[in-house]
């Protein structure tokens, strides 16, 4: 679990802004289809908002959000909750993050190409990706309990 991030990673992570503003659904688009060649992570997905585009303009709007705001991340307290909130009703866990990163970062240099998306760029967005999955799952863990005793 990472603590904070560094002004190297958040100053990287702000300057891709304006492609993500340019290219965030292409990118969400793109990771969907990686991520949903996993057919558990699939049925978790109202596929009625994949197919008309919402889900991947939701994604891209929040990825767009973050790093806007990753240098202020209380901006964020209210679409962190909401993220929270939907991804306990479907089912979201720990195990699942790895298998996002692992489409989003390919699925960020393939639209982006080698030249923007440097491996610098990739890993501080891996960096920012973790650091923002380690407050989700945390959150996330916590909401499970809550409804378990409830």
């Amino acid at each position: 679990m990472m603590n904070q991030l560094s002004a190297e990673t958040i100053a990287i992570v702000k300057a891709t802004a304006p492609a993500l503003r340019s290219h965030g659904v292409e990118i969400t688009t793109a990771m969907y289809a990686r991520l949903f060649q996993d057919a558990s992570i699939k049925d978790m997905f109202d596929q009625a908002a994949q197919e008309s585009g919402e889900q991947p303009k939701r994604l891209a709007a929040a990825i767009l959000g973050y790093a806007e705001n990753i240098d202020k991340l209380q901006a964020l307290t209210g679409a962190v909750e909401r993220m929270v909130q939907r991804h306990v009703e479907t089912g979201v866990k720990a195990e699942h993050y790895p298998k996002v990163a692992e489409a989003l970062l390919p699925a960020i240099r393939d639209v982006l190409g080698a030249e923007v998306a440097t491996d610098a760029v990739l890993e501080a967005w891996g960096k920012a990706y973790w650091f923002l999955a380690d407050i989700l799952i945390g959150k996330e863990a916590q909401a499970y309990e809550d409804a378990e005793a409830a």
